[in-house]
């Protein structure tokens, strides 16, 4: 089930469900640490002698409020005869969720409204030595293990509260939970449970006909008992209402301060773009990490979560948020990554946002030999992405520390990582992580990254170093035209690997990531080869549905609806056709067709906004996680590029970009990056 409507703060993430439950709960990393872990904590209404939980029998909407990461939530249940609407959001500066309610009595006598929270934590992910207590002091539940305290309270406008509680077991000797408790309209008052735990606290608003009133609710999040309780007062003494505004004001500042002009673009664009950039905040943590995506019911599929670092993805993202104008959110991330480069000068599959290695399916032996079980493009990639703040933002400073470790060290590795005969990369695994080979994406990543390094060390003296990189860059360019190309079929292959007899063999699936062949570099996107490829592409992967959308490549099984499609939509490979297309466009009305499936992301985003990796062929429904954060990161990407393609059509180059981009255009650093790129071509010999 989606998590549409997230909100965070960068060490508390809270997120939810379509019925409005309370599923992940991430403290004090995002995505680290999930102490709801797809448990479901949910709210109540008793009112008439008639009970119900919110999600089925109620009418739901679950959208934001205008560029602000404070939720909008309409609740409405016709039998009982209420109606909520609710505002909920993380603070931007404490780890205090903060939910405001307002119930509306829709009958016309007057009625008493009882609202019941329920709190199903697994604290440090294990339903193992939990305990819950009242409080006395605070009047809430404190859910605690080790340091993890999570300090749950409400009150109403008119009079306080909470005016009743429980605690109890849960899942253990028969009992389902203290939630049933509450089903009744009255709570036991148990002041304390351990073990598999879980708890309640419910309120009463007597309400007149037709009318309503106030009510909120907290969650306060620390590493003592005292933390929580500090907390709880400042919401006390400011009032929810207070800092929910305060946080609502922050994050429309912080969504609009370096907006790209948008007036010949949909408003949905504009409205997707900056709930792009939002939804991708929640998904960073403080430290630096960029979290893939945090939608714990994926553990389903194989025991496992999206909620970890993949260098690729981040690096994708931190390119975004420069472009954007976020610098010290990338910042954050270059310092995070260039910590787990290893001497040997490559990065692993994936971390924990804690610096961590993360779990991996990629070993480290197979058929008799030592392998390296890494993704090298997520190597370059970072290194590409590097390359491109530095371009933005000239932050010298900034880069010195990480010119060894995160320019220099990893280029030596890609230099040395590759086949003698082909002059291309070592096999690794595929961006899907499904193969193991030589991969066009791959190829295209890592020239882009020694193309970067080679100006790095161009720049800070090192020509010698500057001159290696070129070089490996141009055998790598002669290599996927010498064995890439395929004439025979006319188009780029996904991927070369050796077969039993260590001969080269081909693999020439249609794939849209063969995108990365010009969006790095490599080719320009008019090459005949890129455009022969690219139409192909075009014809076999496009899912010819009312939903429409690029499938990831040919017979993808992942989450398969139907065997007559190429596979199902994914947001990130359809966006990948419009940088295609917006890299082609000689007029304005080239980029009709890029516009258009620009729209059409944000026509298949949930109403939130929120973006999953993939949607249903024929419903348009999410499937896989949500949100993706490499989907919203591909649309600001994609956004920035039609901008500047707009731009530079109407001979208005610093047309819709960012202020700090305006001032770099067309100086040294852009002749230096093309004076690079003709050497390589130079050094070519294909």
């Amino acid at each position: 089930m989606p998590r549409d409507i997230p909100v965070g703060n960068g060490r508390l993430l809270i997120c939810f469900d379509q019925d409005y439950a309370i599923r992940d709960l991430y403290y004090p990393h995002v995505g680290f640490e999930n102490h709801v872990r797809g448990n479901r904590c949910r709210m109540g209404i008793f009112v008439d002698g008639q009970f119900s939980w919110v999600g089925s029998g109620w009418a739901r909407e679950l959208v934001y409020e205008s560029d602000t990461l404070v939720t909008k939530v309409t609740l409405s249940h016709s039998g009982l005869g209420v109606r909520i609407e609710c505002h909920d959001t993380v603070d931007f500066h404490e780890n205090i969720f903060l939910r405001e309610l307002r119930v509306e009595n829709l009958m016309p006598e007057p009625r008493e409204i009882r609202v019941f929270f329920s709190q199903d934590l697994d604290i440090y992910g294990t339903s193992v030595g939990n305990t819950a207590a009242y409080d006395p002091k605070t009047g809430g539940i404190v859910h605690y293990k080790g340091q993890r305290y999570f300090l749950f309270n409400a009150q109403t406008q008119a009079d306080g509260g909470p005016h009743q509680f429980a605690t109890g077991q849960k899942t253990s000797r028969g009992m389902e939970g203290t939630f049933r408790d509450a089903e009744d309209g009255l709570l036991s008052g148990n002041p304390i449970a351990q073990g598999s735990v879980d708890s309640v606290i419910g309120l009463s608003l007597t309400l007149d006909g037709s009318a309503a009133g106030n009510a909120y609710y907290w969650i306060s999040a620390g590493q003592t008992w005292e933390d929580v309780r500090v907390l709880d007062a400042s919401v006390k003494q400011r009032h929810p209402e207070q800092l929910i505004k305060r946080t609502r004001d922050y994050w429309h500042l912080w969504a609009r301060k370096e907006t790209p002009s948008f007036h010949m673009l949909e408003d949905s664009i504009a409205q997707t773009y900056r709930r792009s950039l939002l939804i991708l905040r929640t998904q960073i943590d403080w430290q630096g990490g960029i979290l893939a995506a945090n939608d714990s019911d994926v553990i389903q599929f194989n025991r496992d979560t999206y909620s970890y670092i993949w260098p690729r993805d981040g690096a994708l993202v931190a390119n975004a948020m420069d472009q954007a104008g976020y610098v010290v959110l990338s910042e954050n991330f270059y310092r995070f990554i260039a910590g787990l480069v290893g001497k040997e000068g490559y990065l692993l599959h994936k971390y924990n946002p804690d610096g961590t290695l993360a779990s991996s399916w990629h070993p480290w032996y197979e058929d008799g030999q030592e392998r390296l079980p890494i993704q090298e493009d997520e190597t370059a990639l970072v290194v590409w992405a590097l390359w491109k703040h530095f371009v933005l933002y000239r932050n010298i400073e900034f880069i010195k520390p990480l010119y060894r470790p995160l320019v220099k060290n990893t280029a030596d590795f890609m230099c040395s990582y590759r086949d003698s005969t082909t002059g291309l990369p070592e096999a690794s695994y595929d961006l899907w992580e499904e193969r193991r080979g030589v991969l066009s994406y791959t190829v295209g990543a890592v020239f882009g990254g020694l193309t970067a390094a080679s100006i790095f060390c161009r720049i800070f003296g090192e020509e010698h170093k500057a001159e290696q990189y070129r070089k490996a860059a141009a055998e790598i360019r002669d290599g996927a035209s010498k064995h890439l190309w395929q004439e025979k079929s006319g188009r780029f292959c996904r991927m070369l690997y050796h077969g039993p007899g260590g001969e080269l063999e081909v693999d020439d699936t249609c794939d849209a990531s063969l995108w990365a062949l010009f969006a790095f570099g490599l080719f320009s996107a008019d090459d005949p080869r890129l455009v022969s490829t690219m139409n192909t592409l075009r014809q076999r992967l496009w899912v010819n549905t009312p939903v429409g959308g690029m499938a990831r490549y040919e017979n993808d099984p992942y989450h398969r609806v139907s065997q007559d499609l190429p596979g199902n939509p994914w947001f990130i490979c359809t966006l990948w056709l419009a940088d295609y297309l917006i890299e082609r466009s000689k007029t304005i009305e080239d980029l009709d067709e890029a516009i258009a499936i620009m729209k059409w992301v944000a026509d298949h985003a949930l109403p939130s906004g929120v973006l999953a990796e993939q949607v249903h062929p024929f419903t348009g429904a999410p499937l896989s996680v949500s949100p993706l954060t490499w989907s919203h990161a591909t649309f600001v990407s994609t956004t920035h590029r039609l901008v500047r393609k707009l731009g530079s059509l109407l001979e208005m180059p610093e047309s819709g970009l960012a202020l700090i981009d305006r001032a770099r255009t067309g100086d040294w650093i852009g002749r230096l990056y093309n004076e690079t790129c003709d050497s390589i071509h130079e050094l070519c010999k294909v």
